[in-house]
C-alpha cells in the first residue's frame, strides 16, 4: 500500500508555525505514506470564473489541481486569521472545487489541522475550512483533528517536528486520513 497525501498550508509566511507543522508531517509520515507539501499557493490567483477557462487555466491553479488530482487525500494546515480561515487556503479550496461536481476535491478524504497563538489553536478557522471542503465536494475525516494552541510560545525554540506530543498527534491524524483512502482498502 502506498498513499499520497497532499499538504496545503494556509500561511504564506516563511517562518509559519503551520508550515513547520506541515514539514513535521512530511518528516514523520508513516511507512507507506508520502506527505507532499504543495508549494506556490501565493501564485494562485484569486478564483474568478472568467479566468477558469478550459485550456487557459492559470499555470499555478492548473499545477494545484494536478497535484490534488494525483493525491489520495489532502491534509490542510490552517492558522486562524481574525477568527476564520486564511484567504490563501480558501482560494485553494475554491480552485479545487471546480469544475462543479468534478473538481480535484470531489470524494477525496480531507483532514484539517493547525496551530495558532490563541488558547484554542485555531479551531474556528479549522471548522470553517472543513465546512468549505465539504461544500466543495471533499470528504472530511471528522475524527482526524489536531489543534495546537499557543504556537508562538510553544514553538519559539522547538520545531514541531521535535515535539513528541505534536508528532504523536500528527501521526494519528495521518493514520486516520490514510485509513479513509481507497488506496488503504
Amino acid at each position: 500500500m502506498s498513499v499520497r497525501i497532499l499538504a496545503l498550508v494556509g500561511s504564506l509566511r516563511a517562518g509559519s508555525h503551520n508550515r513547520q507543522l506541515a514539514e513535521a508531517a512530511v518528516k514523520h509520515a508513516p511507512e507507506g505514506v508520502e506527505v507532499v507539501l504543495q508549494e506556490g499557493l501565493a501564485d494562485v490567483p484569486f478564483y474568478n470564473e472568467d479566468i477558469d477557462v478550459e485550456g487557459n487555466v492559470p499555470a499555478a491553479a492548473a499545477t494545484l489541481r494536478a497535484a490534488a488530482g494525483q493525491a489520495d487525500a489532502l491534509l490542510l494546515f490552517s492558522p486562524e486569521y481574525n477568527g476564520t480561515i486564511p484567504a490563501v487556503l480558501k482560494n485553494a479550496i475554491d480552485w479545487l472545487s471546480r469544475p462543479h461536481g468534478a473538481g480535484a476535491l470531489s470524494g477525496k478524504p480531507v483532514a484539517v489541522v493547525g496551530t495558532a497563538y490563541g488558547q484554542y489553536g485555531g479551531v474556528w478557522a479549522q471548522d470553517e475550512a472543513r465546512k468549505a471542503v465539504t461544500i466543495a465536494g471533499g470528504t472530511v475525516v471528522e475524527e482526524a483533528k489536531l489543534s495546537i494552541p499557543g504556537s508562538v510560545v510553544r514553538f519559539a525554540e522547538t520545531h514541531p517536528a521535535d515535539d513528541t506530543e505534536v508528532v504523536e498527534g500528527l501521526t494519528k491524524v495521518i493514520q486516520q486520513l490514510t485509513q479513509a483512502t481507497p488506496a488503504a482498502a
